[in-house]
C-alpha cells in the first residue's frame, strides 16, 4: 500500500477544548501505524470552522478518516464533504442534518447540566462595533459537566485553558451533512453531563450510523482512550 492509500486520521477537537483533549488517543492510533492530524479549530463559527477543517483535509494526500468530538461533530458534517473524506466518526457529538443548527437539534431534548454552567464574553469582532460573545464553561463546573471520569488534577488544567465557542455557531445552519453519502461511526457518551445522550443517538440513529456505547463523560477520548482508538481503527480498515 502506498502512503496516499494509507488514510489519515484527522481529529477534530470540540468546544470548550483544543486538540490536546486527544492526547491519550493520539499515541494509541500512531502505535498501531495510523497517520494522525490534529488541527486547531478556530471555533469562532460552524461555517468558517467546517471551510477552515476542509481546507485542511484537502492538502491532505490519499484518503481521510475524519473524527470529530462535541462540536466537532457538527464541523465534520459539514466538512466531510471533501472528495478525499472516505469515512466519518463522531465521540459524543453534534450529528447535524442538512439545514439543521445546533441548538435545533439539542432543542429537542431536555438540557444537560451543561447549561446552567455556561459563562457568556464578550470579546471584539474585526470590521463590527458590536462585540461578539464567547461561550465557555465555570471552571467550578469543569470537572463535574465536562471531564466526571477524568484525573480530577487533569480536569483543573482543561478547566482553566479552554478554547471557547463563539456563539454565533450555535445558530448557524449545516449547508450539508456528510453522512448522507460517507460510512459513519458514532460513540455516545452514556453518562455525558454535557450533550443530553438522547442527542447523541437521535442523531447517529437518524443517520443509520454503525454506533457503540460507552459509560463515559463527555470527554470520552481521556478517559477511555483505547475504546475510541478502537472504533477510529474499524472506520479505517473499512475504508482500507
Amino acid at each position: 500500500m502506498s502512503p496516499t492509500d494509507n488514510p489519515t486520521v484527522v481529529l477534530v477537537h470540540g468546544a470548550f477544548a483544543d486538540a490536546s483533549s486527544f492526547a491519550r488517543v493520539i499515541p494509541e492510533l500512531l502505535g498501531r501505524g495510523l497517520n494522525v492530524v490534529a488541527p486547531a479549530v478556530p471555533n469562532r463559527s460552524l461555517l468558517g470552522d467546517s471551510a477552515y477543517i476542509a481546507s485542511v483535509v484537502r492538502q491532505i494526500p490519499g484518503p481521510v478518516v475524519l473524527v470529530g468530538h462535541s462540536y466537532g461533530g457538527a464541523v465534520i458534517t459539514v466538512a466531510g464533504v471533501e472528495d478525499n473524506v472516505k469515512a466519518l466518526v463522531y465521540l459524543a457529538g453534534y450529528a447535524l442534518e442538512e439545514g439543521e443548527s445546533l441548538g435545533e437539534l439539542q432543542g429537542g431534548f431536555p438540557d444537560s447540566d451543561l447549561a446552567g454552567a455556561l459563562v457568556y464574553t464578550p470579546f471584539p469582532l474585526e470590521g463590527s462595533p458590536a462585540p461578539g460573545t464567547d461561550v465557555s464553561v465555570r471552571p467550578d463546573r469543569f470537572h463535574a459537566v465536562f471531564a466526571a471520569d477524568v484525573d480530577p488534577s487533569l480536569a483543573a488544567v482543561l478547566a482553566v485553558s479552554q478554547r471557547p465557542l463563539a456563539a454565533q455557531a450555535f445558530g448557524e445552519k449545516a449547508p450539508a451533512a456528510a453522512w448522507k453519502t460517507k460510512p459513519s461511526w458514532g460513540l455516545v457518551a452514556a453518562s455525558d453531563h454535557t450533550i443530553n445522550p438522547d442527542v447523541e443517538r437521535y442523531g447517529y440513529e437518524r443517520a443509520g450510523m454503525t454506533t457503540i456505547e460507552v459509560d463515559s463523560s463527555h470527554l470520552v477520548m481521556l478517559a477511555h482512550p483505547g475504546r475510541v482508538a478502537d472504533l477510529i481503527e474499524e472506520a479505517v480498515r473499512a475504508v482500507r
